[in-house]
């Protein structure tokens, strides 16, 4: 990171005039004294006066003259040392943070092009700064310079962006900002559709704001109500939850939000979808009117202008979405029968340089059966789906995460919003119907610019759909080469 003449908020010496511990205070000296030219420099004697009164006279003036002057020197020395002293902390406290090592890995332009802003330019407090260093972020992606400096101005915001390039961070940050930590309400709301992403959600708010003294409360179906009752009765400032949940426990009156001044709503489509808009609408009358929205999704369809129109004011719209696919995401197809799937997937296995693969599946029972599969073929696999118990569900996502396992089989409740560094490959065992299904399955693998590796197995009956998908995304799904292992790491 290049020097930059720049202090966090609340270091001394910020400013542009001469700082502190530059040697040159900015402030005038009081033991400066200007000379007046006119002033004579010469003591004038009297003729009748004797030369021994004279030497006593001039040897007094100049003790008192030296005594002053090293008042000031002690005094200037001091200043010295103070200065020094803050300018040091004020550098030092970078120099004193665990950043983890940096990733050297090659990224694309989703996440290169930006326009070269840092995250001291948007003058954040330095907790949130040293949270956000810590985390491994060097410098904003393009969504983050976008989205972060209009936030914090208030404004109501619309954002688009690929799947994988810094959105959740892009909301996180801003509202961890705008959190009065001494003001013990809900103050921001974080809506999304699945419990994975809650959870994945709230680590994420509560990694960048660990310096700072911000309550972090994650509330999703499937768990205990109790115990979120008992939960917000202890100081909470940022509640990260599914709506359904969130809106129960406002009916029941223990989840106040009339304090809320932040709602935001990651991957906004699917929560404006009819399964959840409904609670969304009630969720949004328990807030103040003045209150900020915020929507990020990588697809914006009808439903959402309806919703911008009536609940946003004058909305800053943002779209990073030149095309709709990520750059460094390769994409395949392989015609295939239905029977040689299997057949087809080993052999994949066996080509790929695997990290971590996701494997998606049209249903929950074609998961299961891929899954008991693929353990017999000698594959370590887990899967997921809806129908699980979610502590089933919640070991699931966090052992995947935490590598215990190179292959994950699951349906589409993993393509939203789900972060795992690691997984380099997507195979759509099954293909997907829809174009914006497609997007957000691939989206899991190339993350925040890596290089990533889409293949579908497709079936005589999904010509079409492939065709359609390719029409729609404008992007080019190519036949798989023969010689794969060598097609992608040669290339």
């Amino acid at each position: 990171m290049h020097a930059r003449g720049r202090y966090p908020p609340g270091i001394h010496g910020g400013g542009r005039g001469g700082g502190m511990g530059t040697g040159n205070p900015s402030g005038p000296n009081p033991n400066f004294q200007y000379r007046n030219p006119n002033q004579q420099q010469y003591v004038q004697r009297n003729v009748g006066q004797s030369y021994q009164q004279f030497q006593q006279q001039n040897q007094q003036q100049w003790l008192r003259r030296n005594q002053a002057g090293a008042d000031s020197a002690v005094d200037e020395v001091e200043k010295t040392v103070q200065s020094e002293a803050v300018d040091s902390s004020s550098q030092d406290w970078k120099a004193r943070l665990k950043i983890p090592p940096p990733d050297t890995r090659y990224r694309t332009e989703d996440v290169t092009a930006t326009k070269g802003n840092e995250f001291e330019d948007y003058f954040l407090k330095r907790e949130l700064l040293m949270g956000i260093y810590e985390k491994g972020f060097e410098r904003p992606s393009p969504i983050q310079e976008e989205s972060i400096p209009i936030a914090l101005t208030g404004s109501d915001i619309l954002a688009r962006a690929k799947n994988g390039t810094g959105k959740t961070a892009a909301f996180c940050i801003p509202a961890l900002e705008k959190i009065d930590q001494d003001n013990n309400v809900i103050q921001v709301v974080i809506l999304v559709p699945t419990r994975e992403l809650a959870l994945q959600t709230s680590q994420v708010c509560k990694e960048l704001g660990k310096h700072l003294k911000i309550q972090v409360m994650v509330t999703t179906g499937g768990t205990s109500l109790k115990d979120d009752i008992m939960r917000l009765y202890q100081p909470v400032h940022l509640l990260v939850g599914t709506p359904g949940r969130i809106l129960d426990l406002s009916k029941k009156g223990v989840c106040i939000l009339k304090d809320c001044s932040m709602l935001v709503m990651d991957e906004a489509d699917k929560l404006l979808s009819p399964e959840f808009q409904p609670s969304i609408e009630q969720l949004i009358h328990f807030m103040p009117l003045n209150r900020q929205i915020l929507l990020f999704s990588a697809t914006f369809p009808v439903t959402v202008k309806d919703f911008k129109d009536r609940y946003l004011q004058k909305p800053y719209i943002i779209n990073l979405m030149d095309e709709l696919t990520l750059k460094g995401i390769t994409q395949y197809y392989a015609f295939v029968e239905e029977r040689q799937k299997v057949h087809c997937l080993n052999t994949l296995f066996s080509k790929l340089q695997i990290n971590q693969s996701i494997i998606f599946c049209n249903s929950v029972n074609r998961v299961e059966l891929l899954a008991k599969k693929i353990t017999e073929l000698g594959y370590s696999c887990f899967y997921i789906h809806a129908k699980m118990l979610q502590d089933h569900r919640n070991r699931v996502f966090h052992d995947f995460r935490n590598g215990a396992c190179r292959n994950l089989v699951c349906t589409d409740l993993f393509t939203r919003g789900i972060d795992i560094q690691a997984v380099n490959v997507v195979i759509n065992f099954d293909f997907p119907k829809n174009s914006e299904t497609y997007l957000h399955r691939v989206g899991r693998s190339g993350r925040f610019g890596h290089l990533g590796l889409a293949v579908n197995l497709i079936t005589y009956e999904d010509r079409f759909n492939l065709y359609r998908i390719e029409q729609e995304l404008g992007t080019e799904i190519k036949q798989i080469p023969p010689h794969i292992d060598q097609a992608i790491y040669c290339r």
